[in-house]
């Protein structure tokens, strides 16, 4: 925390201060952050999905169970100045209220995008990296999630799919004894 705090002072201090002579390390110590601050087209992609959505959800707890069902909304909002797409979900899962909480970015310096979810399924924190795919319109995410059976993380894959405007589709894939099944897949319709 003492690190990010002082990064953040230090570029404080060269963004407000360009008068100064500033050594060849200094300036491009204030161009990278420039660049990594700077929200670009990947940015603007997400702004698209800003808006009131509605989705149905199937989910399917271990391979060949038999499918759960259910429906909500969701509110998606560009945060922190474009940086972040900010998403809060509300419906129900297993006949009990659900309520999820998650940001969607891309980080310049990775060159990735980047997505946090937590909901009162739970209470740890899923961090996934993904790459988007132009030709299918889709973000592969890559992350873990804790299993709270075993205690441990265990490899999740998200796949977000931009059938057009208005839909998207999101899929969520486990992994059970080795193998990858689809756990979970939610279609989106914008509210009209």
């Amino acid at each position: 925390m003492k690190c990010l705090l002082l990064s953040a002072s230090l570029l404080l201090l060269l963004l407000h201060h360009p008068a100064q002579a500033q050594s060849a390390e200094d300036q491009a110590a204030q161009k990278a952050w420039m660049e990594y601050m700077t929200p670009g087209p990947n940015h603007q992609m997400l702004a698209k999905g800003d808006g009131e959505w509605t989705y149905e959800m199937t989910a399917w707890m271990k391979p060949g169970a038999e499918p759960m069902k259910s429906t909500g909304s969701c509110v998606n909002k560009m945060v922190l100045g474009g940086r972040y797409q900010e998403s809060k979900a509300t419906g129900t899962f297993m006949d009990q209220p659900f309520e999820g909480y998650g940001t969607t970015g891309y980080d310049n310096a990775k060159k990735k995008f980047v997505s946090t979810w937590m909901d009162n399924m739970g209470t740890g924190v899923m961090y996934m990296e993904g790459n988007y795919d132009e030709a299918s319109k889709t973000i592969t995410f890559n992350g873990n999630m804790l299993d709270p059976m075993t205690g441990k993380d265990c490899p999740v894959k998200e796949t977000v799919k931009w059938v057009d405007d208005n839909t998207q589709v999101m899929e969520m894939y486990s992994t059970v004894d080795g193998k990858e099944f689809k756990s979970m897949e939610l279609t989106f319709k914008r509210k009209m």
